[in-house]
C-alpha cells in the first residue's frame, strides 16, 4: 500500500463540512444523552414518575435513543456522500473487507439485541430492572462489548464500502467515544448490581417451623 498516498488522501478530508460536522456532534452527543438520563434515572427515577412504572420509562429511553441512532446513521450517510471517493478503496478486496466488517456487525449488534431484549439493552438496570445473572451466551462469549464493538464496524464497513476518508474519521471518533462511554458505564453497572448484591444479602431468611399434629 501507498501510505504516502494514503495521507494525502486522509489530508484532503474536509473537516469544515456541514454534514462531517453533524455527523460527529451526533456520534459525540448520543452516549453522553443516554449516561446522563439514565444516571439521572437511577437516582431520581424522572422517567419512572412521569411513566408510572419502571418499564413504561425505559421503553420511552429506548424510544428516544432508537431515534437517535437513526438521525446520526443518516448523518453518518449523508457526510460519505458528501465526501470525495478516495481510489485507495477501490479494489474488490478493499470492498469484500468492507462487507465482512457490515456482516460481522451486523451480527454481533442483531443477536446482542436478540440476547438481552429491549429492556437489556436500553439500560434497564439503570430504572432498576435487574438481570438475574450475566450473560454469558453469544456473542457476549466472545468479546465483552458485542453492541459496541458491533456498531464500530458497522461504521467502518460503510465507510470502506462507500470510499470515504470522512467515514473512516468519523469510525475512529466512534470508537474513541464508545471507549470513553465504557469507561463510565462499566463501573457503574457493576456498581448497581453490587448493591442489589448487598440488598439480597441483608435481607433477613425467615424460618418456618414445622407444624405440629395434636393426637
Amino acid at each position: 500500500m501507498n501510505y504516502q498516498a494514503l495521507i494525502e488522501a486522509f489530508s484532503k478530508v474536509d473537516y469544515t463540512n456541514i454534514y462531517f460536522i453533524l455527523s460527529a456532534s451526533s456520534i459525540i452527543f448520543n452516549p453522553l444523552f443516554w449516561n446522563i438520563v439514565a444516571r439521572n434515572e437511577y437516582r431520581n427515577k424522572t422517567l419512572t414518575k412521569i411513566f408510572k412504572s419502571p418499564k413504561n420509562g425505559c421503553y420511552f429511553l429506548a424510544f428516544v435513543i432508537f431515534t437517535l441512532g437513526i438521525v446520526r446513521d443518516l448523518l453518518f450517510g449523508k457526510a460519505i456522500q458528501s465526501d470525495n471517493e478516495c481510489k485507495l478503496f477501490d479494489s474488490i478486496g478493499i470492498k469484500v473487507i468492507g462487507y465482512i466488517c457490515l456482516a460481522v456487525g451486523g451480527i454481533l449488534v442483531y443477536s446482542s439485541m436478540y440476547t438481552l431484549g429491549i429492556i437489556g439493552t436500553y439500560l434497564g438496570d439503570y430504572f432498576g430492572i435487574l438481570m438475574e445473572k450475566r450473560v454469558t451466551g453469544f456473542p457476549f462469549n466472545i468479546c465483552d462489548n458485542p453492541m459496541y464493538n458491533g456498531s464500530t464496524l458497522n461504521f467502518l464497513g460503510t465507510a470502506i464500502i462507500g470510499k470515504s476518508c470522512a467515514g473512516i474519521v468519523l469510525t475512529i471518533i466512534v470508537w474513541i467515544v464508545y471507549e470513553v462511554a465504557l469507561r463510565f458505564e462499566g463501573p457503574f453497572t457493576s456498581m448497581i448490581y453490587a448493591n442489589r448484591d448487598k440488598k439480597e444479602v441483608k435481607k433477613p431468611t425467615v424460618t418456618k417451623q414445622k407444624s405440629k399434629k395434636i393426637n
